[in-house]
């Protein structure tokens, strides 16, 4: 497996997305950016805040779950902790909510405007252990020019 470079990444990120207003445009095309760069996953996309639960957002991969409680699963625990949450084997989660038996790794990053959590970027992959330290240092890279090109 590659790991991409995630500096080369983040700059597609800020070209592709500079001027970019609308929110649901710039996730469907961040979401098939990874999709097409990132080996070893069989699901990437958004899940939004709307009230106390994650509705889905735009995606790539099998069909999801549609909505999410607010701290249930690791994309729950991710929007209500603000905190990056990089799980090496999903089933070992305590309350994971398993959309896709496949997936067996996940990793969520918290999409924040103005330091507010407004959604998740949410990365399944049916290896266990697929996201180490550097992936999450870089995806945090990416989603952090995406704020900054939507919400700067």
């Amino acid at each position: 497996m590659s790991t991409p470079c995630y500096t080369t990444l983040t700059r597609q990120v800020e070209a592709l997305f500079s001027g970019e207003d609308n929110l649901v445009t710039a996730m469907a095309n961040f979401s098939a950016l990874l999709n097409e760069h990132l080996d070893d996953i069989n699901w990437v996309g958004f899940y939004m805040l709307q009230g106390e639960q994650l509705v889905l957002g735009p995606f790539q991969g099998k069909v999801a779950c549609t909505r999410i409680p607010m701290g249930k699963g690791v994309c729950g625990t991710a929007a209500q902790s603000n905190t990056t949450q990089r799980i090496a084997d999903v089933h070992a989660f305590d309350g994971h909510i398993a959309c896709d038996a496949a997936s067996n790794s996940e990793i969520v990053i918290p999409l924040r405007r103005d330091g507010q959590v407004i959604g998740v970027l949410d990365i399944d992959s049916p290896s266990f252990s697929r996201f180490d330290e550097a992936d999450q240092l870089g995806l945090e890279s990416c989603v952090k020019s995406l704020e900054k090109a939507l919400f700067a």
